[in-house]
């Protein structure tokens, strides 16, 4: 049987890899050597955990959405990744990397940032272990998600608006990676999702396995048995999907459907469907599918979504979706809206703009699911950040 796990040399298929800068050459290689042994050691292990448990509020609830279930016509259950300190799955990766960074010597911490969670992760983390933090963020995401800015600036960190491109995620990316170009040595960058050079792909995915590791004891607690009929995320970079599929990646029994950011549509240029409309190339250090000319000069992405607009997917997701083993359909702005509405009304929970994409692809694919399948949909963040979104939209979406 064909594994989707990334292979020795950095792989997932013909996607991933580390194509560096010479000058980041010795800061990745060593993270390369490192960072297995690390992670697996005892003395990681339980640090990490502990402060999953005690600190983060781990494990996150696997909660039966009834209403929704009877609706979609499925035994859905939500996994609850915005009930995690800081209000999403992005803090699981920054404790994680924190910890990495200390245990190699590094003194410093950047990251990048798009709708601010993974921002307010790291700069939460860095203060917990008295470390500095620099966060990178597009000029247009910090317009949009000033909370977040807040929130991150309250914690002590730095937060640099980047001005360039189209101010966001991947803009902010940029400006993280030149940062590190110019600092390798006492620096360690955080990064946020399943992108850029190996082994950041793997790390990240490592340390969001708690999501699924979760589900299959969660599962068997509920149901009698540790798996699902299907799995649902949202897709950007990917490090809540990642999370979500990582123990059953494997497993053909286990079905994946991910929903990524088709903003105005897919074929009006305005969309971050990079699975749907990108070709494959190269993007922050990583052969990935990325949204771009023919020249190869990046196409600026677009979603209402800051934490989904970013032109390309990570390696995993992209081998998923080239070898069949993952759908993955768009959902719209709209179609986002409506369903991040439709979960508030019926289960009493406001989702994060990205998490809405997952739920959003709910009614696309639901006559695929049997009445006793069992369903579970990571909703990878509370939308407490969105709501000036979602005001914006209240009466389209019928107050």
């Amino acid at each position: 049987m064909e594994s989707y796990k990334i292979d020795e040399n950095g792989f997932y298929g013909e996607f991933g890899g580390a194509y560096i800068p010479e000058i980041l050459y010795k800061t990745v290689e060593n993270l390369r050597e490192s960072y297995v042994q690390i992670l697996e050691s005892d003395e990681f292990r339980k640090e990490y955990h502990d402060l999953l448990k005690d600190y983060v509020g781990r494990p996150s609830p696997l909660y039966y959405a009834k209403r929704m279930s009877e609706k979609y016509g499925c035994r859905l259950y939500l996994k609850r990744e915005d009930l995690n300190h800081t209000g999403a799955h992005k803090i699981n990766n920054a404790i994680g990397q924190i910890l990495l960074a200390k245990k190699m010597g590094k003194t410093r911490v950047i990251a990048e940032t798009g709708a601010g969670q993974h921002g307010v992760a790291t700069a939460t983390a860095c203060a917990l272990m008295n470390m500095p933090c620099t966060v990178y963020q597009g000029a247009l995401d910090v317009e949009r998600q000033h909370v977040n800015v807040e929130r991150m600036k309250m914690l002590g960190a730095t937060v640099i608006p980047v001005e360039t491109g189209n101010k966001t995620l991947k803009d902010a990316t940029n400006e993280a990676i030149r940062d590190w170009c110019c600092n390798p040595a006492d620096t360690f960058y955080i990064i946020g999702s399943t992108v850029g050079p190996h082994p950041y792909p793997d790390i990240v995915a490592r340390l969001q396995s708690v999501i699924s590791e979760e589900i299959k004891w969660q599962l068997e607690e509920k149901i009698g048995r540790n798996y699902p009929d299907y799995l649902m995320a949202c897709v950007g970079g990917g490090s809540n999907a990642a999370g979500t599929i990582y123990h059953y990646i494997d497993d053909e029994r286990v079905k994946i459907i991910l929903g990524e950011a088709g903003g105005l549509g897919v074929d009006t240029g305005q969309t971050a469907a990079s699975l749907q409309v990108g070709t494959v190339g190269i993007l922050h250090g990583s052969r990935i599918k990325l949204m771009q000319t023919d020249d190869g000069q990046i196409v600026e992405p677009y979603s209402i979504s800051a934490g989904l607009d970013y032109p390309g997917t990570g390696p995993i997701h992209c081998n998923l979706h080239d070898k069949g083993r993952a759908q993955v359909l768009a959902a719209n702005d709209d179609e986002a809206l409506k369903a991040a509405y439709e979960l508030t009304r019926l289960e009493g929970i406001i989702p994060a703009l990205e998490s809405a994409h997952a739920l959003a692809i709910l009614p696309k694919v639901c006559e695929q699911f049997k009445h006793d399948d069992v369903v579970v949909l990571t909703v990878s963040g509370r939308g407490d950040k969105d709501l000036d979104t979602y005001l914006k939209y209240i009466d389209v979406m019928g107050n």
